[in-house]
């Protein structure tokens, strides 16, 4: 048997709000919103990242949990090709700073910060090979 990662859904208290924060912060638009703004989702590719409204799973009998900013669990990450240009966009349009842009050991240059919800979202650089 054969598995396909599909989709990512991250639950939050207001979807519209949130596909309107990634379009400003990271430039990814909307691919679809559906019913009463309670499930959407961002063109991202194969695979979606969407956000679903807590109110919705908790109608049908699924509470959530909150992100925790102090102590993440999850982690989005971005792939740029300036990766300081795009952490400040991110700043400049409500995200907040975890970690300014920093070149790692491994080729790649990494920053880190979170979105409206507390989501950690890595903004990082492809990695380069070593010479």
């Amino acid at each position: 048997m054969r598995m396909k990662l599909k989709y990512t859904i991250l639950y939050v208290d207001d979807v519209t709000a949130t596909l309107k924060f990634y379009e400003a912060a990271f430039g990814i638009a909307t691919r679809k919103i559906h019913g009463e703004a309670d499930y959407g989702e961002l063109e991202t590719g194969d695979m979606a990242l969407s956000f679903c409204a807590r109110k919705l799973m908790q109608a049908i009998g699924k509470p959530t949990g909150l992100p925790q900013r102090e102590a993440p669990v999850f982690e989005i990450a971005f792939e740029t090709d300036d990766v300081a240009k795009a952490y400040q966009h991110a700043l400049a349009h409500g995200a907040l700073p975890v970690s300014a842009p920093e070149a790692m050991p491994w080729g790649q240059t990494v920053s880190y910060v979170t979105d409206l919800n507390g989501y950690m979202v890595e903004i990082c650089s492809p990695v380069v090979p070593a010479a």
